[in-house]
Parts: C-alpha cells; sequence; structure tokens
C-alpha cells in the first residue's frame, strides 16, 4: 500500500516544462516586467537614433564619437552602457525576485502543493527567470542595431586599432559582441537566484545583483593585477572589445567568457541546495543572513581565489599588463591605420602601413615614472615616413590608458595633422580621425610582429 501510494504521489508530480510555462506566464504577468519589456525593445532605438542626430556625440563613450559615421557605432554604445547599468538590473528585476516574491505573498505551500517537488519549481523558476532576461538582452540588441540601420545606415567601422571593418565583419562582431555578455549577465542572474533564495523577503536579495555589478565595476577601475582583473565574473562586459581589433584579442575575452560560465554553474548550484533544504512550514521565513554567508558568500569567495590561480598560472601575466612596448606598438598601429583614412578624406595618393614605417616613442609623467601602469600621463610622439620624402612626419599625443587597457589618444600637435578636430575636404569640413581615437591594449604577453 505505501509504495502504491508514493507511486501515485510521484505520478501526479507536474513536469518541468508545465511548471516551467506557468512560471513563465507569471513574469510576463507582473506590470514592472512589461514595463521592463517594453523599455529594452523601444529606448534603445530612440536613443540611437536622437543621439545620431546631435552636433555632438558622446565622445568618451567607446566607439561614441562614429555614431555619425556608421550605424554599427550605436549598439556598442548602447551595449558599453548597458553592461554597466541596464543588465544588473534587469537581472536585479527578474532573478532578484523570481524567488522572493513568494515569500511575500505567503504562496509556498499552494505552488508546494500543486508541483509536489522543490526541485521541479527550482528548476521552472531558473528557466523561466533566464529566458525573460535572454528576451530582455535580445531587446536591447535589436533596438539599439534597428536604430542605428534607421538613423545613419549600414557604413564600415572603424576598430580600436584604426583598421576599417566591413559592414558585413561588424555586423557579425557586434552581434558576437553582444552575445559574449550573455556569460556575465547569467552570471548576475545566478547571483540574484543565491539572493533570492537565501535572503527570502529582504531587499538585499534583489539589490544583490546590482551591488555585486558596482563592486565589480569598481574593481575594474583599480590597478590590479591582470590575473585578478580576469577571474572577475564580470570582466567580459569589457573584455569584448578585443574583438575590434585585428588581429582579434580573444584570449581576455574567452577567460572571462569561461570564468561568467563557472560562476553561473557555482551560484545556480549554491542555490539549488539551499532552496531543497528549506523548511517551508515556517511561513515567517525571512532569510538567514549567516546561512547567506556560509553557505554562499564563502564559497563563492573560495571560486575567485581558484580562478584567480588558475588565470595566473594559465596566461602567465603579472602586474598590470600595461607597460611601454605594449603602448608604442598600439599607438603606432592606430595611427597608421587612421592615416590613410585621412589620406583617402584628403584626396592624397594612398600609402600602405609598411610604406609608412609608423612607430611610437612613449613615455610616463614625463619620463620621471617608470613607463607601466595605467594613467593620464603618458605622452607619445609618432613617427612616420612617405614615399619620395627623406624628411620624417612626427606628431605627439596625451594618453589616457585605463586600468583595463583602454586608451584615449589626444592629438597635441601640428595642427595638420592632429591638432584640430576638423579636416577640409573637397566637399566641406570632416572630422579628422587622427584628432582623438580610442584604443585598447593587450594586457595578456604579446609576441610582436615579425
Amino acid at each position: 500500500m505505501t509504495a502504491t501510494v508514493s507511486h501515485a504521489v510521484v505520478g501526479r508530480r507536474v513536469p518541468v516544462v508545465r511548471g516551467y510555462r506557468f512560471e513563465l506566464v507569471k513574469l510576463l504577468a507582473q506590470w514592472r516586467i512589461r514595463l521592463l519589456a517594453l523599455a529594452c525593445w523601444l529606448a534603445p532605438a530612440l536613443f540611437v537614433v536622437a543621439v545620431s542626430r546631435q552636433s555632438t556625440l558622446p565622445v568618451d563613450t567607446l566607439f561614441g564619437r562614429w555614431m555619425h559615421a556608421t550605424g554599427w557605432a550605436g549598439p556598442l554604445v548602447v551595449l558599453g552602457f548597458a553592461g554597466t547599468w541596464a543588465l544588473p538590473l534587469m537581472t536585479s528585476v527578474v532573478a532578484g525576485d523570481v524567488f522572493a516574491i513568494e515569500d511575500r505573498l505567503g504562496t509556498w505551500r499552494h505552488l508546494l502543493v500543486a508541483v509536489r517537488s522543490p526541485r521541479r519549481i527550482f528548476a521552472a523558476k531558473s528557466l523561466a527567470g533566464a529566458t525573460v532576461i535572454l528576451l530582455l538582452t535580445a531587446g536591447l540588441a535589436v533596438s539599439s542595431v534597428t536604430g542605428g540601420a534607421m538613423a545613419v545606415g549600414d557604413q564600415p567601422l572603424v576598430g580600436l586599432d584604426g583598421h576599417e571593418l566591413a559592414p558585413a565583419d561588424a555586423a557579425g562582431k557586434v552581434l558576437l559582441a553582444w552575445m559574449c555578455v550573455l556569460a556575465p549577465t547569467l552570471a548576475l542572474a545566478a547571483i540574484g537566484l543565491l539572493g533570492s533564495v537565501a535572503l527570502g523577503r529582504s531587499p538585499m536579495g534583489l539589490l544583490l545583483p546590482v551591488f555585486v555589478a558596482l563592486a565589480l565595476q569598481l574593481a575594474q577601475l583599480l590597478p590590479l593585477p591582470v590575473p585578478v582583473r580576469l577571474a572577475l565574473p564580470g570582466y567580459a562586459f569589457t573584455a569584448w572589445n578585443g574583438l575590434f581589433t585585428s588581429p582579434g584579442q580573444l584570449g581576455p575575452l574567452l577567460i572571462g567568457v569561461v570564468v561568467s560560465l563557472v560562476w553561473v554553474v557555482a551560484a545556480t548550484a549554491l542555490a539549488y541546495r539551499l532552496f531543497v533544504r528549506r523548511d517551508f512550514t515556517d511561513l515567517s521565513f525571512d532569510g538567514s543572513p549567516r546561512r547567506a554567508l556560509t553557505a554562499g558568500l564563502l564559497p563563492l569567495a573560495g571560486l575567485l581565489a581558484v580562478t584567480v590561480a588558475v588565470a595566473a598560472a594559465g596566461t602567465g601575466a603579472t602586474g598590470s599588463g600595461i607597460d611601454q612596448d605594449k603602448v608604442q606598438r598600439a599607438v603606432a598601429t592606430a595611427f597608421g591605420h587612421l592615416y590613410r583614412r585621412q589620406t583617402a578624406q584628403l584626396h592624397r595618393p594612398d600609402v600602405t602601413e609598411a610604406q609608412l614605417q609608423a612607430t611610437a616613442a612613449c613615455t610616463k609623467g614625463g619620463g620621471r615614472l617608470a613607463p607601466q601602469g595605467a594613467g593620464n600621463d603618458w605622452r607619445c610622439v609618432v613617427s612616420w615616413h612617405l614615399p619620395g620624402i627623406a624628411a620624417v612626419g612626427s606628431a605627439t599625443y596625451q594618453l589616457d590608458i585605463a586600468p583595463d587597457g583602454r586608451y584615449t589618444a589626444d592629438g597635441d600637435g601640428p595642427k595638420e595633422v592632429n591638432g584640430y578636430f576638423l579636416v577640409r575636404t573637397a566637399t566641406g569640413d570632416a572630422p579628422n580621425p587622427l584628432w582623438q581615437f580610442d584604443g585598447t591594449v593587450a594586457l595578456l604577453p604579446t609576441t610582436p610582429k615579425g
């Protein structure tokens, strides 16, 4: 008789697929999720169109200075903003509340009676939350691409080393960049699930992904050693920059994506372990900070230590990863590509990078400091040659290099090369590509060409 009853009870359990559909409908029925979906599918397009038609551009944002030139710059500007603010807030609203809402409404006992399996409830809620997050992220990407196409069009995109990407190549890399940020987004979502399970009705569970994202962003602004930077689960939010150099800086990006996926698995497993061991008969459950510390925070801290050790052993990187040789190669390469772009604007005879032989001599702090690490006190003098001309051309740049390797080069003369933001062309004044440009320094050890 006991075996028969147990078999009947198990047989009446709701399948995960039905539970998933039920949880998905519950999420999409919430007004805040609907508003969030509307914002994700409309706001990026409106933003890109509005900014692209203004006379001033967000030049302090990566690819912002190219929003007048190509529609593929807009999605990348939106991607930079999304990785900083939109995606963390989105994961908080969805994943950070997917379990806690049952505590607030007191509906756990009804759900357990209907489903009869905490494990299936966890799977259904986790999959539904991930689905909504993926739909919202897709909305941000599709909307920003649509806005760029409508406002500017399908023109080539200038990469972070000055080389030009054809529209088809730019489209593929923009799509890949958005796909790469799914990994850190899901890592924040998994942390949100953990907070929602461990902290119950406490608002800290809802805000946990935002706090973690802010902490990760602050950490990226610090002069951390390269292995620590790569081991942070949010590094892939910025590592997609490496897709837009030639050759691509894929090593840091792959490491960032793998680390994020490891965090997805670890945080989800910890949330699952806490959930299936929970006492659902306690209707006043309001989370357990001690349990969240011992079963959530400490294991993740241990995971961070392990990933740092693995990144250090696997990459051989030490220090900041920013040194004089890397900076000089990056600046010289970008200058060579952009000089050719300026030459085409002015209808001068074309030259190749090999003919230019562009080189850069860079110092930090006026030569008083060791030429390594981030800072806004880098100065580079770029030299180049033109066929048939004995004199060597030179131009000066002031560099502001961020700890993550991104830099902005500001032209400091001569005026006819990089000292003015416009150049006079046959069709009128046009932006001078050599006046200011963004670039990136490879943080991992590299082998110079040749």
